[in-house]
């Protein structure tokens, strides 16, 4: 039973530290042209940028399509990091990842 309980502080400490790494890791998204997203591992969004040739008002539909595209690739992104951490840790085995 000891031996559990130290199992599970060990693990709860990985996950602490994978919590830190992340909110320390930002990513830049580019995928999208003219619009750069800057993204924490956490899903914190840091920054987006728009060239200021995408800001017209004949562009807007276009904009807003774009935009969501981008921040949707940002979040995956994200997620994809923070899952390949987890992945990366010892001794913590979560099915499904």
């Amino acid at each position: 039973m000891l031996d559990k309980m130290k199992q599970l502080m060990e693990v709860k400490h990985q996950v602490e530290q994978l919590k830190r790494q992340l909110e320390n890791t930002t990513l830049q998204v580019t995928e999208i042209p003219g619009i750069k997203i800057a993204i924490n591992g956490a899903q914190k969004f840091q920054s987006i940028e728009i060239d200021k040739t995408f800001l017209s008002a004949d562009n807007k539909a276009k904009l807003e399509r774009d935009l969501l595209n981008a921040i949707n690739a940002a979040v995956n992104k994200s997620q994809n990091a923070a899952t390949q951490k987890m992945r990366d840790m010892t001794g913590l085995n979560i099915p499904g990842f």
